[in-house]
């Protein structure tokens, strides 16, 4: 690994799934090895999230340009890093930290970050010549950790009658992750066929899952594990669910939210806390994101 220094780093503006701005990384190393890597984003951040930098100018992309953040890469990165050996990712990683030197990456921005640490560790996997997850896990890597899967939309992620943004389905009782990945493509079309008869959409939302208009939150719960049944599984021991709220999306304030888009009124924290119980206590619910 003595000749993989990085020799070139430069970023671009490209659009994401959803039409917006994001950063794309592209990376070269003293062996010829090239990778690049592209930064996610979602439709909903959390008020404790990393910054995602936009250059706020609204005559370009309704002020989500991301330009400030590639020129960050290009100008500031970059020459930072010229001449490191790309599997020194902690290194690599803690002197962008220390460049941008707040708590939350506010001066450089997650996302010229981000696709700088994750460009490095796909270049040093490839000049390493062993594959991403063992790069990252350890060549004696075999444990590929329980997929959550996205199948039914609420909140920021769909326009419909769902407060909660992201039901997913978790094959925790599947032998392995290609039976996990069968588990819930069966409980998925098995879902569509429910929402069909009884008259829903069957349109999805941002991350793919179904976007109904259902009758409340819970029937959201209730409808999958109706699937989950329908398809031939146990809920709770074949598949069980994880929920992310995004309660940032309906807050309205100091521990006070509106579930505006199921019309189910103003909750506090208290509230929000004591409807999570209830439900984790009566449903086979396994993970629970930003309540």
């Amino acid at each position: 690994m003595t000749n993989n220094k990085i020799t070139g780093l430069k970023a671009m503006e490209i659009l994401d799934s959803r039409g917006n701005p994001t950063v794309r990384v592209y990376i070269e190393l003293s062996d010829g090895t090239m990778a690049s890597a592209s930064v996610p984003s979602g439709a909903s951040t959390g008020e404790n999230e990393a910054v995602e930098l936009r250059d706020g100018d609204k005559n370009r992309y309704g002020n989500k340009g991301v330009l400030k953040a590639v020129a960050n890469v290009t100008d500031i990165i970059a020459p930072e890093l010229m001449g490191l050996h790309a599997h020194e990712q902690a290194v690599i990683d803690k002197k962008m930290i220390d460049l941008d030197g707040t708590e939350n990456k506010t001066k450089l921005g997650a996302n010229a970050i981000l696709g700088v640490s994750m460009a490095v560790a796909r270049a040093a996997s490839i000049s390493a010549h062993i594959p991403l997850y063992q790069y990252l896990g350890g060549v004696g890597a075999r444990r590929i950790p329980v997929p959550c899967m996205n199948i039914l939309n609420g909140g920021e992620h769909a326009d419909n009658s769902v407060d909660f943004q992201e039901f997913m389905a978790v094959p925790l009782g599947a032998p392995t992750f290609r039976e996990g990945l069968r588990y819930v493509a069966e409980t998925f079309h098995t879902l569509k066929s429910i929402l069909k008869g009884r008259g829903l959409s069957t349109g999805v939302g941002d991350e793919g899952g179904f976007a109904p208009n259902l009758a409340s939150n819970e029937d959201a719960i209730e409808t999958i594990i109706q699937a989950i049944e329908k398809a031939g599984y146990k809920p709770g021991k074949d598949i069980a669910i994880a929920i992310d709220n995004a309660a940032t999306s309906f807050a309205t304030g100091v521990n006070t939210y509106d579930l505006k888009w199921s019309k189910g009124g103003k909750m506090t924290s208290e509230d929000i806390i004591k409807l999570s119980e209830e439900w984790v206590a009566k449903y086979p619910i396994v993970l629970w994101e930003d309540p």
